[in-house]
């Protein structure tokens, strides 16, 4: 194992073990270094690497520290990265939303209140009779989160909501260009809706597949027949 792999480990370790919990300050480097029978340079470079994944913060002439290590700030990352896709990956990234937004619906199903119900209908309320593709797709974000939340776990939230920034520009793309998308995504969302209300999870659960893979399969299509999404005009 690489010495630097190896002083993440060491350090990861001693996270995990709750010897270091979230808000904790790091020991001296030279005192870490010796404890864990690492060189400076070696543990220089775990914290580095673990700083920029949001685990550590580096606070200069202060000390590093654990950070809360809550879902959303660790998932910070993961939508850094995730910024500099390809049209490509923006299909695995919907094959994975089919993966766990349908879970995280059939969770909603059980978990959310009445109120989060009422304030869901009323997103769906809130989209015009005719909205523009941008108007529906932040209208969709805030629909998908709203669910995500919902599912009362807020790992699977922070990974749903990480993964939805990455499929606007298809989406919104789907809506100028793909006959009815605008209607077909109106009413899964209301099916989606009424399952919930209806606390039927496995009904939700089929809803948000038909959901999700409706967008999935429209891109695929569309990357064979016409070529990157960022090569076309739009109309």
């Amino acid at each position: 194992m690489p010495v630097t792999d190896d002083a993440i480990e060491k350090i990861k370790a001693m996270i995990v073990s709750g010897e270091l919990g979230p808000g904790a300050r790091l020991p001296r480097e030279a005192d870490l270094a010796v404890r864990l029978g690492l060189s400076r340079n070696s543990l220089r470079e775990a914290v580095k690497a673990l700083s920029l994944i949001r685990v550590l913060d580096v606070r200069q002439g202060d000390g590093t520290y654990v950070t809360s290590l809550d879902p959303d700030l660790l998932l910070d990352a993961m939508s850094f990265v995730v910024d500099f896709h390809r049209d490509d990956t923006v299909l695995e990234f919907l094959e994975v939303r089919r993966i766990l937004e349908p879970a995280a619906t059939a969770m909603a199903a059980l978990a959310m209140s009445d109120e989060e119900i009422v304030g869901l209908r009323e997103v769906l309320a809130a989209l015009g009779p005719d909205p523009d593709a941008e108007a529906l797709v932040a209208n969709d974000l805030e629909f998908h989160r709203r669910i995500a939340a919902g599912s009362g776990n807020s790992v699977l939230c922070s990974l749903i909501d990480g993964l939805s920034g990455p499929t606007t520009r298809a989406r919104i793309w789907r809506g100028l260009t793909q006959e009815g998308a605008v209607a077909r995504t109106i009413e899964q969302h209301e099916a989606i809706c009424d399952a919930i209300a209806a606390r039927q999870p496995e009904v939700a659960r089929s809803w948000a597949t038909v959901h999700v893979a409706g967008v999935e399969q429209w891109l695929r299509s569309a990357l064979l027949d016409q070529g990157p999404l960022g090569a076309r005009t739009h109309p």
